[in-house]
């Protein structure tokens, strides 16, 4: 797992040792796995050798390695019977109801299919990642998933105390979430391998804040092993 040292110097350790930043808040006892974005907008298509001219958004090779890893937490946590919430981002192609964002990166409607619009393949969730119909998949228009959502009342309905938060990307939509996570008061908890970002930079220095303040990064083994104990705990309640 990073530890960041890389990026920090001596006065920049001394301010993390001095506020006592970065503790391990733990995990609770009902989790549930929110896939953020898992879309082919964000991928492209594995093994095709032309995603950055068709997918202008997509994260490339890392997008895949980390579907790879949210594909293993995937199956642990449908294993455990813990709820599991994929969003979608989906903008309207004719209404443009994304607002701001479009200012902001120029990625209006008229770009071609493969991006997040309504009723284009982009805006689809991978295969590698489908949704089974017992699932929860929620649409939004913003980065965070509980904004405009009703992500946190059905967290609430189904007692979840902890959000397993992966996909992407780590700067953009995850870190929006997981920020919300923690005002919530959820127990956060964000597999390293499981999430990405188009620019390394953005991916590191956001889980490096996002372990600073706001929830847990921690590596893909840690949490299955903890799925695996809440799958025991679960069964064990059940005999």
């Amino acid at each position: 797992m990073s530890d960041w040292n890389d990026m920090l110097t001596d006065a920049d350790r001394a301010v993390m040792a001095r506020g006592k930043w970065a503790q391990k808040a733990g995990v609770g006892e009902r989790p549930a796995l929110i896939l953020i974005d898992c879309q082919y907008y964000m991928s492209g298509i594995r093994g095709a050798n032309d995603n950055a001219e068709k997918y202008p958004l997509a994260c490339g090779e890392v997008a895949f390695a980390a579907t790879d890893q949210m594909k293993r937490l995937l199956d642990a946590a449908r294993a455990a019977g813990i709820p599991v919430i994929y969003t979608r981002f989906v903008v309207d192609p004719v209404n443009d109801d994304v607002g701001m964002f479009h200012r902001k990166i120029g990625a209006g409607v008229g770009r071609g299919e493969n991006l997040y619009f309504a009723g284009t393949h982009g805006a689809e969730i991978t295969d590698d990642l489908k949704p089974l119909p017992t699932e929860i998949v929620l649409d939004k228009k913003k980065k965070s998933a509980f904004f405009g959502t009703p992500l946190i009342s059905l967290l609430i309905d189904r007692r979840v105390d902890t959000c397993i938060i992966v996909g992407g990307s780590t700067s953009n939509c995850v870190r929006a979430t997981v920020v919300d996570s923690e005002q919530y008061n959820f127990f956060t908890v964000i597999p390293e391998e499981a999430v990405y970002d188009r620019l390394p930079l953005a991916h590191k220095v956001n889980l490096f804040d996002m372990n600073r303040s706001y929830g847990d990064v921690m590596p893909v083994d840690d949490v299955l092993a903890y799925l695996g104990r809440v799958k025991a705990a679960r069964s064990s309640q059940e005999t």
